[in-house]
């Protein structure tokens, strides 16, 4: 889930202040706040923000969720980090601690498959091991595979070989590891260095004849817009379900698994439809009671709503249908506080923006 930046000097007493802000901001029951919490704090993940509100909520839960929203694992972890800084800016490879883990990520990066495959060999334990990283975003714990998809971007290229030295590594062992097989897959569907370098199909490929579940990367790639890498998911055996549906446009299968779909679904389904301009499937969500104003679901843009996703889009059609079915203007994003209408003006959708601010004048607060 993205995260929040530490800034170069951070200072505790600042992030002390966020805490006791966090606290107020529950108890006035300010949605973005409440989004929050949602999406950093474990314990309420799947709570509703009457729920959240209602629940015992601690300093010690404070705490937790201002560190989670900055990437670490825990409040003592951030504190740790802020008595002596690490340089979280340099990237990952140049901030693993272990030689020997560290020598077998220069191997993927060189595209040494010859060096790899020996190195492996004598250090078979590499392909089962996984390293931490604090202060960022999703790749907080990777193993030697997920390293060969470039995202997060490292270098910015990938060549032909990476194939072969993604080969090399499930060959010595990670193709029995289906969490590192599935979160590669991931990582590949949904960068666009794999795509740019014209490796993203053929990792794909690999990937899912090695045993990766290529309906647990669909998330990935359509909630990026990698829809190459959908199709090609879609064509390693994954599953044309609600939510995949709702992301490519097929209003048809969307129609048919409207109603036997699971409320998380039909959640990330307006999400997707609203993010990638797809009206006639947003228009049969609505139609079927999804809530214009909730936020998005948790690895789906959660910090905003439908209607931040398709203003920042420029989908007009889809921005006007949310705001006509009684979508709210005034709701702000949870990372940066900002409405509907100033995504808008920042991604210079002045058409947009206009719109959205002349309704707002004639909107009442929520």
């Amino acid at each position: 889930m993205p995260t929040r930046p530490l800034p170069r000097r951070p200072s505790l007493q600042h992030l002390k202040y966020q805490v006791r802000d966090l606290l107020a901001d529950r108890l006035a029951g300010i949605p973005a706040t409440l989004q929050r919490i949602r999406e950093f704090h474990p314990r309420f993940q799947r709570s509703s923000d009457a729920q959240i509100q209602a629940a015992r909520f601690t300093f010690s839960d404070a705490y937790l969720a201002i560190a989670r929203e900055y990437g670490f694992a825990s409040w003592a972890r951030l504190r740790a980090h802020v008595a002596n800084p690490t340089d979280l800016d340099r990237p990952q490879h140049e901030r693993i601690k272990d030689p020997v883990f560290r020598l077998a990520v220069n191997l993927v990066d060189d595209a040494d498959t010859e060096g790899l495959t020996a190195y492996l060999s004598e250090h078979p334990a590499l392909v089962r091991q996984r390293v931490s990283f604090e202060g960022g975003n999703y790749f907080s714990n990777p193993s030697l595979l997920e390293f060969i998809a470039e995202n997060p971007i490292r270098q910015g290229r990938l060549g032909a070989d990476v194939v072969d030295i993604a080969k090399a590594i499930l060959d010595a062992g990670a193709r029995t590891d289906q969490a590192a097989l599935d979160s590669t897959l991931g990582l590949v569907c949904s960068g666009r260095i794999p795509r740019e370098c014209a490796v993203q199909i053929p990792l794909i490929r690999l990937l899912c004849k090695y045993g990766a579940n290529a309906g647990s990367a669909m998330g990935a790639a359509t909630s990026h817009g990698e829809f190459e890498a959908a199709q090609e998911l879609l064509r390693c055996g994954a599953p044309l379900d609600l939510t995949a549906a709702a992301a490519i446009g097929r209003a048809d299968v969307v129609s048919q698994k409207l109603h036997s779909s699971s409320p998380d679904a039909r959640h990330i389904a307006l999400a997707l439809a609203s993010q990638h301009g797809r009206g006639e499937v947003v228009k049969l969500l609505l139609d079927a009671g999804e809530d214009p104003d909730r936020y998005n679901p948790v690895g789906f843009h959660a910090h905003s709503t439908p209607l931040h996703q398709a203003a920042w889009a420029a989908h007009f059609d889809v921005v006007r249908m949310l705001v006509e079915r009684g979508a709210r203007l005034d709701l702000k994003d949870s990372h940066h506080e900002g409405t509907a209408a100033d995504w808008a003006e920042y991604g210079g959708q002045k058409q947009i923006a206009e719109y959205l601010r002349t309704r707002e004048r004639s909107q009442p607060p929520g």
